[in-house]
């Protein structure tokens, strides 16, 4: 190659470099373009289908009323009754629609009934001396199923949480004390869960009885039936040992 021609050459070379640069800037610019456009068109396409029908969306919310259910939870429960079990949630909602027309709170005890004084509270084999408090109707079932305890009951229908805007007339504190001081009741036994709350509350409602010179008593902690003390917490062995009686 002589000496006229290197410049020429190199001057083709770089106008070589440059149209590739150029055609890879192109390329680069489409294939950006390209996403953008498809990355569009997709959420497009899902803005059109994410929301379900007005009604279904309500069923949803309504489902997650229910404790631990979450959007998800809810969002297959409705899927699973509206696509599977149709019967299922029709006798669901008849269900639903009867026990919010016809159950109210008994009249001495608080708890659920259908009638304006439960069955336990007109049982005559009731020990009427014997007023046991606990938190909820579950809490009343699980005296019951341990055949223990054969007195009668009030329902709190919850515990003391300050945080959460619940007081002493949330829990009907004011029934309490007028089913305690009716005459017959010689005894309360607090029967509230051990929890910060359940402990607070049985504490509570303790101090507001004694002082109308009324007996009240807590249940036990200790060792479950049938427990090892090495599989035991050190916080239920303290209070079993605190809690000891004679033999």
């Amino acid at each position: 190659m002589t000496r006229d021609e290197r410049p020429h050459r190199s001057n083709a070379l770089v106008l070589e470099r440059d149209g590739f640069v150029r055609g890879v800037w192109a390329a680069t610019q489409d294939l950006q373009a390209r996403r953008v456009l498809r990355v569009t068109s997709c959420e497009s396409r899902t803005a059109r289908h994410v929301n379900p029908p007005s009604s279904l969306q309500e069923l949803i919310d309504s489902l997650r009323c229910l404790p631990g259910v979450g959007p998800k939870s809810a969002q297959r429960m409705a899927f699973h009754l509206l696509q599977r079990d149709r019967p299922g949630a029709a006798r669901l909602a008849r269900a639903l629609g009867e026990a919010l027309a016809v159950v109210r709170h008994c009249e001495k005890c608080n708890t659920f009934t259908e009638e304006q004084v439960c069955e336990l509270c007109r049982s005559p084999r009731r020990d009427n001396a014997l007023l046991c408090v606990v938190e909820t109707p579950a809490d009343l079932l699980m005296m019951e199923q341990a055949q223990c305890y054969r007195g009668q009951y009030f329902v709190l229908m919850g515990r003391l949480s300050p945080l959460d805007g619940i007081g002493p007339r949330e829990i009907h504190l004011d029934q309490l004390v007028r089913r305690a001081s009716d005459g017959l009741v010689q005894e309360v036994i607090l029967a509230t869960n051990f929890t910060v709350e359940g402990e607070a509350t049985a504490h509570y409602i303790g101090d507001v009885l004694r002082a109308k010179k009324i007996k009240v008593s807590r249940i036990a902690r200790g060792l479950p039936v049938g427990g090892e003390l090495e599989h035991v917490d050190s916080g239920t062995l303290a209070q079993a040992v605190i809690e000891r009686r004679e033999v």
